[in-house]
């Protein structure tokens, strides 16, 4: 077991160097190191059959035991980071897709994207070698269940390995077959031992991942099944404009900052919202904030600015896109940038109206077509991708605020372009209705299971699916949003 642990050091910094190094590192030195290990202990075994259980330290010469010792026990330690490492991993992959609860993710390299640290997942490990080690009695048990451990990753890994050569790589099936039939003979081998020893520690492994399997199946079930709703409910434009300018309430002085993960359309919560009560904003700002898989996104290329429905109707869609390093800081400084991007797309919608002299923005002007077709068709994807030097000239455009835009604004202002009254009125009337408050309007959909839905269903759904959600990190403190100006709205979905 030792030198598996030695073996696996390697991949504890898998994501810390490219493939090249790793496979140089694993060819050159690793494979034969162990080979040697393996042949020396096989070869001292053989000659003393009794010294099976503490065959690695029996077989050091006494001269070198102690600083052997140390290397053994130093490589153990730093074995047990890979352990460490590929959990953060799995939850990181794992909360991408929708498979596990929100939880802080910090990531301590600027270069690599695989260098994370979840605090949640640390002390959750803590907690389990504790109760692992306090449980066993025997080394013999720990043993055996890591062995089981081993021996079905190296199992999973093969067989996921001949599904990459034949649909990935497409070898050959002959190929296939060879590496198929000599892994597999010598792992099911391994595997028809193991199984003898599921009674003796080889069970705690399989209840622990049969623990994790079940949380990541009910949270993805319960996730998907809550997108599904909020992409099927969503509000048409048609329903919006028949309701007028006024929205068929009261608008009342402010601003209404409605966060929802849907990148387009009107969430369903927004209905929910004015049916339930007689008054809304009277600017609205549908926010989408997405984080994209790079560094840091460029503060002139993070906020995509969108208006929905006539000029009258005071309706905006503002996509916010973050890098991984790219925390979010207070909100008033989160609202600032928001505001000065909403304001610079005003100015800017007004100078494509009105036309401009300036040579920047006619050459501008030539892209507005093809821009927009290629933000409309990432629109779609859910997806947005770095544009810079972009702006088109639409009541329902997206605008990233670069400093082209501000050139050509500036352009146009020193040839003297001046908006129109309506367009000045528009600005004053942004300006006093930020003046008078800002309002976070945040949905809060709960998932409940039918009536008439079995027993295993209800407890998923309604107990095991609503705790998580109730431990998870909330999106009021990813977006660090003041509980004062905080409204959540909720409604309850039946699964």
């Amino acid at each position: 077991m030792l030198n598996d642990l030695r073996t696996e050091a390697l991949f504890a910094d898998l994501a810390h160097f490219p493939v090249s190094a790793i496979q140089l590192a694993f060819t050159v030195v690793v494979f034969p190191c162990l080979l040697l290990a393996y042949s020396g202990q096989a070869a001292y075994l053989m000659n003393n059959k009794d010294h099976v259980s503490d065959a690695f330290y029996r077989s050091i010469p006494d001269g070198i035991y102690w600083p052997m010792f140390i290397i053994a026990t130093l490589a153990a330690i730093v074995a047990s980071q890979a352990t460490i490492s590929a959990t953060f991993s799995i939850i990181k992959q794992a909360n991408a897709l929708g498979c596990f609860p929100r939880v802080k993710v910090i990531h301590t390299s600027s270069k690599y994207l695989g260098q994370i640290y979840i605090p949640d997942i640390n002390w959750i490990l803590m907690i389990l070698c504790i109760v692992v080690t306090a449980g066993f009695k025997k080394q013999s048990q720990i043993g055996n269940a890591y062995g089981t451990a081993v021996v079905i990753v190296m199992l999973a890994t093969t067989f996921l390995m001949i599904l990459i050569m034949l649909l990935v790589w497409r070898c050959h099936w002959i190929l296939v077959f060879i590496f198929a039939a000599l892994s597999l003979i010598v792992e099911l081998t391994y595997f028809s031992a193991v199984l003898f020893k599921i009674d003796q520690g080889g069970w705690v492994p399989l209840v622990i991942a049969a623990v994790f399997l079940f949380i990541m199946y009910v949270w993805h079930y319960g996730t998907v099944k809550r997108y599904e709703f909020e992409m099927h409910s969503k509000i048409s434009m048609a329903w919006i404009l028949g309701l007028g300018p006024s929205l068929g309430l009261v608008r009342v002085p402010g601003i209404g900052l409605v966060y929802t993960e849907l990148a387009s359309g009107v969430p369903h919560i927004f209905s929910h919202f004015i049916t339930n009560l007689p008054a809304i904003h009277s600017v609205v700002v549908f926010v989408c904030v997405k984080y994209l898989p790079v560094y840091t996104v460029p503060e002139d290329e993070r906020f995509l600015v969108k208006r929905i429905g006539p000029k009258n109707f005071h309706m905006f869609r503002c996509v916010a896109r973050y890098g991984y390093k790219d925390l979010h800081k207070k909100d008033e400084e989160f609202e600032k940038k928001l505001f000065d991007n909403l304001f610079t797309f005003v100015r800017l919608e007004s100078m494509m109206e009105g036309g401009s002299d300036s040579d920047d923005y006619s050459v501008y002007g030539q892209q507005t077509q093809r821009s927009k077709d290629f933000l409309l068709s990432d629109n779609n994807n859910n997806t947005f991708s770095s544009v810079v030097d972009l702006t088109i000239s639409s009541c329902d455009s997206i605008v990233p605020a670069t400093k082209s835009p501000l050139h050509a604004l500036n352009s146009g202002t020193s040839s003297g372009q001046v908006s129109s009254q309506r367009d000045v009125d528009e600005m004053d009337f942004l300006t006093t209705c930020r003046d008078a408050g800002v309002v976070h309007i945040m949905g809060n959909t709960v998932v409940k299971a039918r009536r008439d839905s079995p027993f295993y269903k209800k407890l998923s759904i309604d107990y095991v699916y609503a705790f998580l959600r109730k431990i998870c990190r909330e999106h009021s403190v990813i977006f660090n949003v003041p509980h004062e100006s905080l409204l959540n709205v909720g409604q309850v979905f039946y699964v």
